[in-house]
Parts: C-alpha cells; structure tokens; sequence
C-alpha cells in the first residue's frame, strides 16, 4: 500500500469514511503520487506531504465526495420543492376545511412533527461534510419517511375530503410525482 505513515493515516481516515472501492483507488493515487514526488526530492517526509497536498487531506476528500453525492443531490431537490409541496397541501387543507375533519389532535401533532423531523434531516445530509455513510443512511430513512408521509396525506384526502376540490388537482399529483421521483432515486442512494 502506501509507502509513508502519513500515507498510510490519510487512508485510514479516508477508509472510515468512505467506500472501500473509493479509498483503494485513492490509496494507488496516492502511492503513485509519494513514489513521484519522492523520486524528485529525495525526502519520504516531504514526499508524503507533497502526495498529501495534491490529493487534498482526509476532511478534504471526504466533503468532495459528499458534495457529489447522489443523496446530497437528491437532498437538494427535495428542499427546495418542499415549499411548494407545502403550498398545494396547505390550500388544499384549508379549501377542504380539514381542521373539520375526525383527525385526532396527537395523530396531526406527529404528523408535524415528523415532517420538521425529516426536513431537518434533510439538511443536516446538504451540510455534512465528514459522515459520508451516516449521511447516506439519514438520506435513505428521510426519503423513506417522506414516502410514507405522501402516502397518509394521500390516504386522508381520499378518505376525509368530502368533495373534490381544484387545489387537489395540484396538491395530489405532486406528491404522486415525489412518491415516484424518490422511489427512482432511492436504488442510486442505497447503492452508493
């Protein structure tokens, strides 16, 4: 493998946070690189260093490779049409009178509560820049939770709105759209 113990320390970092596939091909760029630079100055310490430098530090690589992440991406995607989704939903409510409907109070409580949940979640996953795989996981129950949160919304408006009102026309298919647009997405997130 590496031929320096900072080599070696940059890749143990880089093999906690990353996929093994990612750091062993990191791992041969990084020995071609010290054997290079090595071979110019003669000196394994400033050799390592200068390797190091090129490839950027273990924080450096591991931000790269979230901010290209597909979850990051998709992460985005779902902030910013959550606003949107947000407006249909709350128009549609207030058209349909919703706060009439036998929803009980703890029931529409957690509701909320695992919609800011989730939105937080969200996030913390376009932020982060070191938790490659525990991003990838908040990633995967985020969409997971929005899913199942689009699926209840849908389920109630079905069963609880007494007529069918124009705002549904958008509120409805949106959600339909997220369902399929996550449900495609998520395959690319698991697997990478």
């Amino acid at each position: 493998m590496a031929g320096h113990d900072l080599i070696t320390a940059q890749l143990d970092v880089l093999a906690a946070r990353l996929p093994a596939q990612a750091v062993q091909e990191l791992a041969d760029g990084l020995q071609e690189a010290y054997e290079l630079h090595l071979d110019a100055c003669g000196d394994p310490g400033q050799a390592a260093r200068a390797a190091i430098a090129e490839f950027g530090d273990a924080d450096t690589v591991t931000a790269a490779f979230l901010r290209e992440s597909p979850w990051r991406r998709t992460a985005i995607t779902l902030l910013l049409t959550g606003p949107v989704m947000a407006a249909a939903w709350a128009v549609t409510l207030f058209t349909t009178s919703a706060w009439t409907w036998p929803v009980p109070l703890p029931a529409k409580l957690l509701y909320g509560a695992a919609l800011v949940t989730i939105v937080c979640a969200l996030a913390a996953v376009v932020r982060e820049k070191r938790a490659y795989r525990r991003t990838r996981l908040t990633m995967i129950g985020s969409a997971l939770g929005l899913v199942i949160l689009d699926v209840l919304m849908l389920t109630v408006i079905v069963v609880m709105a007494p007529v069918p009102v124009w705002p549904m026309a958008v509120a409805v298919p949106a959600s339909a759209i997220r369902i399929l647009a996550i449900a495609r997405r998520l395959p690319a997130v698991i697997a990478a």
